[in-house]
């Protein structure tokens, strides 16, 4: 059997333009060329060849639970957090505490925040 390996990831958002800023000037997400040239999708990078995908719809039927995220690491942990308490973001741990931070097993800190349609978020330190 062939090896799979990661290609992107897709969610359903309300308002398109609200989480492209969110993703590009939020998490820093570089944009690239929607290769399906449709109005209604905004691609972005998540490093190496993996995507992110954002494609305006109807997201009535969207349920999120925080056990079911994207995670994304980093090497600035301390910045990045005072980058999202500057935008009005509320960052959570894993057991949704507000402003509080996870440490793993390993030393490793996280934490967990919402988009603009609530999907969960972690960003990490693992990449120090």
């Amino acid at each position: 059997m062939q090896i799979l390996s990661f290609d992107h990831y897709t969610i359903t958002v309300e308002n398109l333009e609200a989480s492209a800023q969110f993703y590009a000037d939020i998490l820093g997400l570089k944009e690239i060329e929607n290769r399906t040239q449709k109005p209604t999708i905004r691609w972005f990078s998540l490093g190496g060849s993996g995507e992110l995908h954002v494609v305006e719809g109807n997201t009535y039927s969207v349920k999120t639970h925080i056990g079911v995220h994207l995670a994304l690491k980093l090497t600035d942990f301390d910045t990045f957090l005072n980058h999202l308490r500057s935008h009005n973001i509320t960052h959570h741990n894993s057991k949704r505490i507000r402003d509080a931070i996870t440490t793993r097993a390993d030393g490793v800190r996280q934490v967990y925040f919402q988009d603009p349609d609530g999907y969960w978020i972690e960003v990490n330190e693992a990449g120090a």
